[in-house]
C-alpha cells in the first residue's frame, strides 16, 4: 500500500512539472502537448493503443523469460566447466561492445520484420546482465561451505542445486530487476528499426504525422509497463530471497 501511494505520488508530481514547464514555456502541442491533450488522446485511441501495447506487452514479457532461462543457464556453465570460462566469458564481454542499434538491422535482415526479431532484440539486451549477475552469486560462495560439502564428498551438481545456487538468488535478484528496465527498450529499439505493429512503431507513425500527443501516449504507457513489469521481477525476488536479511533492508 505505501508503495502504491508513493507511486501515485510521484505520478503527481511528474504531471504537475509537466504542466508547469508546458505553460511556463508556452511550447505548442506539437512540441509539447499537455497532460490534458495526452489524456485525452490515450482516451480517443485507447483501442489502437490496445493493440499495439498487447504486442509490445508479448514481446517484451517472452524475450524477457528467453533471456532470464538463457544467462541462469550461461551462467551455470561458466561456474561448472573451467574450458567454458577460458573461451565463453571474453567472447560475451566483447559482444556488449556492439552497440544494441548495430545490431537490430541485421536481426531484422535475418530474422524478418515479424515479433521474432523485437524478441531476440529484448532477449540480447537482458542476457549479460542475467548472466554476469547470476554467475557472480554463484561463485561469491564462502570457501568454507564448499570446503566442508567436498569433505562430505557432495558431487557437483549436489553443490550446485543445494549450495551455488540458493546462494546465488540475491545476485540474481539483482540481475532480474536490471534486466526487467532494460527489456521494454530491446522491443522498442527493434520496433523502430522495422515493425508495422508495437509501441515503438506507434511512436514513430506518430511522430512521422506530427501527431506528438499520440507519441506521448505511447511513452506513457511503455513506462507503465517498465513499471509494472520491474515491480512483479521485485516482488518475486523478494519471495525467494526472503531468508537473506541483506535483500531487505528497509
Amino acid at each position: 500500500m505505501k508503495l502504491f501511494f508513493n507511486y501515485i505520488l510521484s505520478f503527481l508530481i511528474f504531471i504537475s512539472l509537466w504542466w508547469l514547464v508546458q505553460h511556463l514555456t508556452k511550447s505548442p502541442s506539437y512540441i509539447l502537448p499537455s497532460p490534458y491533450e495526452v489524456f485525452f488522446s490515450i482516451k480517443d485511441n485507447y483501442l489502437l493503443l490496445l493493440y499495439h501495447s498487447l504486442i509490445t506487452f508479448f514481446e517484451i514479457l517472452f524475450g524477457f523469460i528467453l533471456g532470464v532461462l538463457f544467462g541462469m543457464y550461461t551462467g551455470i556453465l561458466l561456474i561448472i566447466s573451467k574450458s567454458m570460462r577460458k573461451w565463453m566469458l571474453p567472447f560475451i564481454i566483447l559482444t556488449q561492445a556492439i552497440p544494441i542499434f548495430a545490431i537490430a538491422p541485421i536481426l531484422t535482415l535475418w530474422v524478418g520484420y515479424g515479433i521474432w526479431s523485437k524478441i531476440i532484440m529484448t532477449t540480447l539486451i537482458i542476457y549479460f546482465p542475467i548472466t554476469i549477475a547470476f554467475y557472480d552469486g554463484l561463485k561469491r560462495i564462502d570457501p568454507m561451505i564448499i570446503n566442508l560439502a567436498q569433505m562430505m564428498k557432495a558431487s557437483t551438481y549436489s553443490m550446485l542445486i543445494k549450495i551455488r545456487i540458493p546462494f546465488a538468488l540475491p545476485q540474481l535478484s539483482s540481475g532480474l530487476k536490471l534486466a526487467a528496465a532494460f527489456a521494454p527498450m530491446g522491443a522498442v529499439i527493434g520496433e523502430w528499426v522495422g515493425s508495422s505493429k508495437g509501441l515503438g512503431y506507434l511512436m514513430l507513425y506518430a511522430s512521422g504525422r506530427v501527431q506528438i500527443d499520440l507519441m506521448f501516449s505511447s511513452i506513457i504507457i511503455l513506462a507503465i509497463f517498465t513499471i509494472l513489469l520491474y515491480n512483479l521481477v521485485a516482488f518475486i525476488s523478494n519471495y525467494i530471497t526472503r531468508w537473506d536479511p541483506k535483500s531487505h533492508i528497509k
